[in-house]
């Protein structure tokens, strides 16, 4: 999904390009250069290890049928486990609003364009304003904070870049194990998806992006939400509350 690509590259971000300043009186922060590159390898690491786990995945399903209904409603549960080759997934349909779904034949999923290095974290770092914020405790975690902006000159050229241009918000990074765990954003402009013509969510819809901790050294996403309003087809009034949960990590390819 491309919405939880680009949140995934704003914590990669932010951490890339961070100004070097005083958080709070109470207590210093670590080395900089130190603490921002850990931070990146973890980021680098998880996005080249994720490719090694079958997970589940429930999605909301999204109508957009203009005869029909229009917006969120229902989820879909997929178990998606990983092919002999890098970035190539089998994914089976196993549940449909909560209900076991029997002898759904398994389709591949080809993501191999977004194994490797991830090129589209340059775009987002100058596509974004950066400013340190402070600390606060998240789920008992000390976290660094860190606010994010588009500037306003910024010129993106891929598909992450343009979507972290209509969003700010702020990242939370554990600062004792270096993970992103938290990213949150509101949209500045309307989001469209198909020119404007399947949908357009307006102004001001929000996004959720958490990272957890899903074996003994690797940090995955296990959720995105996306919430807001607009329009479907042009004309139908569409309120979206949109949520992916990845789940049941296990690593099946070493």
């Amino acid at each position: 999904m491309r919405l939880t690509a680009a949140l995934v590259l704003v914590g990669a971000a932010l951490v890339l390009d961070a100004p070097e300043r005083s958080l709070a009186q109470q207590a210093p922060l670590p080395a900089q250069d130190a603490f921002y590159a850990a931070v990146r390898a973890n980021l680098a690491r998880a996005d080249r290890e994720q490719y090694r786990y079958a997970y589940r995945e429930r999605r909301s399903e999204v109508h957009t049928n203009p005869f029909g209904k229009i917006g969120t409603g229902g989820t879909v549960t997929y178990e998606v486990i990983p092919g002999a080759q890098l970035g190539m997934y089998q994914r089976r349909l196993v549940e449909r609003d909560g209900k076991p779904v029997a002898a759904a034949k398994p389709e591949v999923v080809d993501r191999r364009d977004q194994g490797g290095a991830n090129p589209s974290i340059d775009d987002v770092v100058a596509t974004l304003e950066l400013k340190i914020r402070g600390r606060e405790t998240v789920g008992g975690r000390e976290c660094i904070v860190i606010d994010f902006a588009p500037k306003k000159d910024a010129t993106p050229k891929t598909k992450q870049g343009k979507v972290a241009k209509i969003f700010k918000g702020a990242v939370w990074v554990d600062e004792a194990l270096h993970e992103v765990v938290r990213v949150e954003a509101t949209s500045i402009d309307d989001l469209s998806y198909g020119l404007g013509v399947v949908a357009r969510l307006d102004e001001g819809t929000h996004a959720t992006l958490v990272r957890e901790q899903i074996d003994s050294s690797v940090w995955l996403p296990t959720s995105v939400r996306l919430k807001g309003e607009g329009r479907a087809m042009l004309f139908r009034k569409l309120n979206v509350d949109f949520v992916v949960e990845w789940f049941n990590y296990r690593r099946t390819l070493n």
